[in-house]
């Protein structure tokens, strides 16, 4: 019987997920090395949608110490509906874990940094570490964001759909050249579009996100006159995309699990998303 993958992905993930690499890492904590490895890890803890570097206990040039436990995780639904998987998305801290074992810490110099060892016995030879607490380079190049799941990829391709992006109303931006970000599971593509087919003006916002694909994006504000209304950080662009996002380089694209969205005149359902909040 055929195998839907999207649905078989989605039956494994309450399971804990693992899979070995062979880049050499490099893991600094400030000037200190903490690790230098090509014996890694990719681990998903269960729930997890994007994935956290374990390497071998062996590999570590600094102590572990044990840690006290972190708060219990906080599972939000995603998809359409109410009906979508309960996930940790990428937003939930890495002191919440859904795996057995306890946390640890390393300490280099003056510095600490938060990881976990598991009790699985595929695992126990490796600490898992929080991505945000170190620098990170996969061979030579530096890696941001969290590192990069090898089934996760990005296609960008230029479009003639006709997109309308509104709010209650209010007409945000209308484009028939917009460029199409498909991305991994992502249950739509995100429409990145020329800013002068924006209809609104964009004012900096304080929100500044990384992706680990895609890269550091800057985010906009949009204020309405009529009424009098704010969208705070509901647009964005990457000035200086990595490589995977390099065709959408300076355009916008709005959250559109936020507003209404418009193919072709026919109206798209929100869909609940890390960033429907």
């Amino acid at each position: 019987m055929a195998v839907d993958l999207t649905r078989a992905s989605l039956r494994l993930l309450p399971e804990l997920r693992y899979q070995r690499v062979v880049k050499r890492l490099t893991i600094r904590l400030g000037d200190e090395l903490v690790a230098r490895t090509d014996r890694a890890v990719l681990v998903m803890e269960p729930k997890r949608v994007v994935p956290s570097y374990a390497v071998p206990v062996a590999d570590l040039l600094v102590p572990l110490e044990p840690a006290s436990a972190g708060p219990a995780p906080e599972f939000r639904p995603v998809g359409f509906g109410e009906g979508g998987p309960q996930v940790l998305d990428p937003s939930v801290p890495f002191a919440m874990h859904t795996a057995e074992g306890g946390p640890v810490r390393l300490r280099a110099g003056e510095r600490a940094g938060d990881g976990f060892r598991f009790t699985d016995p595929e695992l126990a030879d490796v600490v898992c570490l929080d991505f945000d607490q170190f620098d990170w380079w996969e061979e030579d190049e530096p890696i941001v964001g969290h590192p990069r799941d090898p089934f996760h990829r990005i296609d960008v391709r230029r479009s003639s759909r006709h997109v309308r992006i509104s709010h209650e109303g209010t007409l945000l931006a209308e484009s028939s050249r917009p460029h199409a970000l498909f991305e991994a599971a992502f249950p739509l593509p995100r429409y990145y579009l020329p800013r002068e087919d924006l209809r609104v003006e964009l004012r900096p916002a304080a929100l500044r996100t990384t992706c680990a694909y895609k890269g550091h994006a800057t985010h906009y504000d949009v204020v309405l006159d009529e009424p009098r209304t704010t969208l705070d950080a509901i647009a964005w662009s990457y000035e200086e995309p990595l490589d995977d996002a390099r065709d959408v380089a300076g355009m916008v694209s709005f959250y559109q699990e936020r507003l209404d969205l418009e193919l072709d005149g026919e109206p798209v359902s929100r869909v609940r998303t890390p960033w429907s909040r």
